[in-house]
């Protein structure tokens, strides 16, 4: 559902304690010279979040998350076949992309009422929410905490369960080291080495978006994923759900991750594309023709 667009937007995420405190001030962000009229932003808690809307009205509204690490050209390839079905609205998290990074550790309910805050400014009552990795938890809990606002979820190759020591240690490393510190790693479960290979212009694009993430966003991202509590939530979740499972994927396969959404929110269904984690840079095509099949 659609209502007319507006440029700001009330940052109130009215279910549950909001997770990042209001005294937050002095966000950090290279794009913050740039004017509200020059790229659309809405300001939260004092920080500015970067969001585009694309596509006919008439279509049905769509909502893309992105994997921690990434911002939202991590969908550009994805966006033509997207906008024959979709009206579709990106986002970038805190400290990613052109959105601001905000001190501290982050909350996965603190990142659900962004992307409220987002629809509010687009203008956007309902959609289906269509999140990979670390943007399939943030779809779970806004799927959880505002109902009302989803019409369905797209898991895209994500999980309910955490390593919290790993993510500690990587949150830890990237705010004493920095973001080069772990860029190898992140590569090597982003993409599969085949694309990789094939695709350099393309692996290397994602990589210099992930060298450019704030370091601050970052860490408070995944302080969300270390410290999310989804698991015994997801018999709750009623939205339509499809889980996308990528075929090459290291970081959350079907065994394990998809596997257990399948198990615990009613109804779900599964897809399969031929990618690995990021799999709207390696399969753009798969993933938007399973999301219109299921909800366009």
């Amino acid at each position: 559902m659609v209502r007319q667009a507006s440029w700001s937007a009330s940052a109130d995420f009215h279910r549950g304690p909001i997770e990042e405190p209001d005294r937050l001030s002095s966000p950090i962000n290279p794009f913050s010279n740039l004017e509200e009229n020059d790229m659309p932003f809405v300001t939260r808690d004092g920080v500015r979040l970067h969001w585009k809307l694309e596509g006919a009205s008439s279509k049905p509204p769509i909502v893309l998350l992105n994997s921690i690490g990434t911002e939202m050209g991590m969908w550009d390839r994805a966006m033509p076949f997207m906008l024959e079905n979709f009206l579709v609205l990106r986002t970038d998290a805190r400290g990613h992309g052109a959105s601001d990074a905000s001190p501290g550790d982050y909350g996965l309910l603190c990142l659900a009422g962004d992307v409220v805050a987002v629809m509010d400014a687009a203008g956007i009552e309902q959609a289906v929410i269509a999140g990979v990795s670390l943007g399939g938890m943030i779809a779970m809990e806004l799927a959880l905490a505002r109902p009302e606002r989803v019409t369905g979820l797209a898991l895209i190759c994500t999980t309910a369960t955490t390593h919290a020591q790993m993510w500690s240690d990587r949150i830890q490393r990237v705010r004493t080291e920095g973001m080069a510190s772990i860029v190898e790693t992140v590569m090597g479960r982003f993409l599969s080495p085949e694309f990789i290979e094939t695709s350099p212009q393309y692996a290397e694009t994602i990589r210099r978006s992930f060298l450019s993430t704030l370091p601050e966003g970052y860490a408070g991202c995944g302080a969300a994923i270390r410290d999310m509590a989804l698991v015994d939530r997801l018999g709750e979740i009623g939205a339509p759900a499809l889980v996308v499972i990528g075929t090459k994927d290291i970081s959350t396969p079907l065994a394990g991750n998809g596997e257990l959404l399948l198990a615990r929110i009613a109804g779900t269904k599964l897809a399969e594309v031929s990618g690995a984690h990021i799999s709207p840079i390696e399969a753009p095509g798969e993933v938007a023709e399973v999301l219109a099949d299921h909800f366009g």
